[in-house]
């Protein structure tokens, strides 16, 4: 573990720890109120912990093991801590009675006990999950577009209110984001891993969206992997932003539009899953009771870590790390908190 560990050359924070802790609260608050703005979201409260078997929990790449554990007050049923909330806000804007152009956003705190850990992962997670309705005829990926560059405004927004704050955090956002299919990709750099070509065009345009991410590529590989009951693999994508101070793209925010019903037969059956039909949440879509919609997280933590430019994820958050990074990090001057 942590043989991925990077450490720059010469490092030293820009702002100290006490700074550091301001500055984390105000990139959070002020970036919340442009998103919400942005996207017309309203925050509402989220579940950290979720009953099993109702397949609401996100089941992320489909491997990773969820902790679970038994309630001395809830028999008969484990319960789970959130890995992610993609599934829970879908049945949420249904609930609470949101319209189309309406959504949600809240902060989400998980546990992924399956993490590798290095600069950017940690086995804590936080951050902000949203989820906004749209109809039918939206489904595509004009509208997927239109809602990467409202983000990517209010990441630039954020940017530039923390410059101001501390002018020392020069701004690198370059002015517009550039969009970039999962194939177009594997056919630009066919030699490339899929990391290393999320490396090559990110360092090229600085802020990239790669499009359609979960099914297979032409090479008979998948870009990356993606549960097969939340977002459509065809309408779905990544946020990559060029990060100099770890020397490679750093993914911001997972995105897409959810899928519905038939593209939720189509990733079940192609993720050999089809078991997972008969749950609630499954059974909610394929009876067409939840609402279209389209949604993502954004992870708060990696956005501080980038604005605040930072080395390791752990100098913007408390977390538990492996004696490897601890003393790697405490040899290179990177103050883990």
């Amino acid at each position: 573990m942590g043989k991925s560990l990077f450490i720059p050359k010469v490092y030293q924070s820009i702002l100290d720890i006490i700074q550091t802790e301001k500055a984390i609260k105000q990139i959070k608050d002020h970036f919340e109120s442009e998103l919400s703005d942005a996207l017309n979201l309203t925050r509402i409260s989220a579940p950290l912990l979720l009953r099993a078997g109702q397949g609401i929990n996100d089941d992320l790449n489909g491997v990773e093991r969820m902790v679970s554990f038994d309630a001395l007050d809830v028999s008969n049923t484990p319960i789970e801590i959130v890995q992610s909330l993609a599934k829970w806000k879908r049945g949420a804007l249904s609930r609470y009675g949101f319209i189309e152009g309406e959504g949600i956003y809240t902060d989400m705190n998980a546990i992924r006990r399956d993490e590798e850990l290095d600069n950017l992962h940690s086995m804590y997670v936080d951050q902000w999950d949203w989820e906004k309705v749209i109809n039918y005829k939206q489904r595509n990926i004009r509208t997927l577009k239109n809602e990467v560059r409202k983000i990517y405004g209010a990441l630039k927004s954020t940017e530039k209110y923390l410059n101001k704050q501390y002018p020392s955090l020069e701004p690198i956002l370059p002015e517009d984001i550039y969009f970039i299919t999962s194939q177009e990709l594997e056919d630009k750099y066919p030699d490339l891993t899929p990391k290393q070509r999320e490396d090559k065009i990110t360092k090229e345009f600085r802020a990239v969206f790669v499009i359609q991410i979960g099914g297979l590529l032409k090479s008979g590989e998948k870009h990356d992997g993606r549960s097969p009951d939340y977002d459509d693999w065809t309408l779905n994508g990544d946020i990559l932003l060029w990060y100099p101070i770890l020397e490679r793209a750093v993914e911001i925010s997972s995105m897409g539009i959810r899928v519905d019903e038939r593209a939720l037969l189509k990733q079940l059956k192609q993720a050999k899953a089809n078991h997972r039909a008969v749950l609630d949440f499954h059974q909610s879509i394929l009876k067409r009771e939840l609402p279209y919609t389209i949604g993502g997280g954004i992870g708060q933590s990696r956005l501080c870590m980038f604005f605040l430019k930072k080395a390791h994820i752990g100098e913007v958050q408390v977390s538990v790390w492996n004696d490897h990074i601890i003393d790697e990090c405490k040899k290179g001057n990177i103050p883990l908190l």
